[in-house]
């Protein structure tokens, strides 16, 4: 029978008590595709392991629009988590399943235990690291780069042909439907991009890889 745990390898190092008492107490949920996961002011219900599919964090203004922090893919797991049980903490994001998702949620008072571990210590410190930085780039996209060139990278990212709404976009980027139309047309008038119902096609990555550069900011 394969150990769930397989796909976290920075938990490789844990004693075999350790690995068979995160198994034992943890709970295994099935999430479907577009549910959620949590919410924010939720209590943290415990530590979540991604088994199967993908967990979106995103953070939601007072006005309903939504910014994407990270997503959670299988062997990595929700710094929003962790640190709402580092600090006996609400939730202050939201998490949604982007598909189908195996979650196997340790509860609070096992994720204190194993704080003992020093393997599991390490990869908590190295999960808040590592995300610590994603955030600040983030923050740094957000803060200091215009949105035309934060869509250029973001179109080149996805492929030839997205079939993506623009709402879609905007709320991947944490903008609004208007100003990503607006860029959008823009974009469809140099010869960048033709567009079609609720699909982008890329015809010069060129074009949008220029106006993506940093010397476009």
């Amino acid at each position: 029978m394969n150990d769930p745990l397989d796909g976290y390898t920075a938990l490789a190092a844990l004693s075999p008590a350790a690995r068979e008492r995160v198994l034992t107490n943890s709970q295994q949920i099935q999430v479907p595709a577009g549910a959620q996961v949590f919410d924010e002011h939720q209590r943290c219900g415990g530590f979540p392991f991604v088994l199967e599919g993908a967990i979106r964090v995103i953070k939601r203004s007072a006005q309903g629009r939504e910014l994407p922090l990270y997503r959670v893919l299988p062997g990595e797991t929700c710094i929003v988590s962790t640190s709402c049980l580092l600090g006996h903490a609400d939730y202050n994001a939201s998490g949604i399943a982007e598909r189908d998702s195996t979650l196997l949620l340790l509860p609070p008072n096992e994720f204190e235990a194993l704080m003992a571990e020093p393997a599991f210590r390490d990869f908590i410190f190295r999960l808040i690291s590592e995300r610590m930085a994603d955030l600040m780039q983030l923050v740094e996209e957000v803060a200091f780069r215009r949105l035309d060139a934060r869509l250029a990278s973001h179109l080149l990212g996805r492929g030839r042909l997205l079939h993506v709404t623009h709402q879609q976009l905007a709320d991947e980027l944490g903008s609004v439907r208007e100003m990503v139309s607006r860029l959008l047309k823009g974009f469809a008038d140099q010869g960048l991009v033709r567009l079609g119902r609720e699909q982008i096609e890329v015809v010069d990555p060129a074009g949008l890889r220029r106006l993506a550069a940093p010397e476009a900011m």
